[in-house]
């Protein structure tokens, strides 16, 4: 089974690379970059949460909780919210993730169970589909993508860990099969984590419906492509417009 600091080295190069390509390949700016390299190498650590060890844990919640709420924080906004409301939300869910939601993962999950599977990898996918708000519904689903890249590395990590080789035979230690899985041993676990996996699946179709739905009545731009992005900086000299005439003209 791989460290928690192996899985941080792994997850972090995907990260490095993602952020690469986003940058040079579909040409995004650097703060989007940054964000979809950031989800990579988050993701890539969340299966861990069901983790019995208390240090790692520790730090993903904390993690979790901070980012959750800065994702959200625009999708607040476009509710007519104001910044005190706004502020308080996700104060309020900051609290609930860090101290409600971790006890609850501490108390129900169980190490290698049903989180360290495919369908808790669609769920991460389709919560940052959820989360992050964009005009360009396809850069939300590379920020999705980025979220279930990173997931299924640790899935992957893990179950290459469990492979035993000595020179000369292969074998499978006691974890092969408990990280890349559809099904665990428990039939609970199972229908909690597929009824969630529907269900986050459902809102973001419905979600991305109505955005094209929106689009399509001329309520939000039509911003489809992933070069569809906030304006490069510009040179100052084209920035700055002159507030005064030159001291030849005067």
């Amino acid at each position: 089974m791989a460290s928690y600091r192996g899985h941080l080295k792994f997850s972090s190069m995907l990260a490095v690379a993602n952020g690469l390509l986003a940058t040079f390949y579909f040409d995004l700016d650097w703060g989007t970059s940054l964000m979809a390299a950031g989800i990579t190498a988050v993701s890539g650590l969340l299966p861990d949460l069901d983790s019995s060890s208390g240090v790692p844990v520790r730090e993903m919640f904390n993690l979790t909780a901070v980012v959750v709420p800065l994702m959200l924080l625009k999708r607040m906004l476009g509710f007519g919210l104001t910044e005190d409301q706004t502020f308080a939300i996700l104060a309020i869910l900051y609290v609930f993730i860090r101290f409600g939601l971790s006890n609850i993962f501490r108390h129900l999950s169980v190490h290698r169970g049903m989180f360290h599977s495919i369908p808790a990898m669609v769920i991460a996918g389709g919560l940052v589909f959820l989360c992050y708000t964009h005009d360009s519904t396809l850069l939300r689903v590379y920020m999705a993508a980025s979220a279930m890249v990173g997931f299924l590395s640790h899935l992957v990590l893990d179950e290459l860990c469990s492979v035993d080789f000595n020179g000369v035979s292969v074998e499978l230690n006691q974890f092969a099969g408990t990280a890349v899985k559809f099904f665990g041993p428990s039939l609970f676990p199972n229908l909690f984590a597929w009824s969630l996996c529907i269900a986050v699946s459902y809102f973001a179709w419905v979600d991305f419906e109505h955005h094209a739905l929106a689009v399509k009545d001329g309520k939000k731009p039509n911003s489809d492509g992933l070069h569809v992005m906030p304006p490069k900086v510009q040179p100052l000299t084209k920035t700055i417009k002159p507030v005064a005439q030159p001291f030849s003209q005067l």
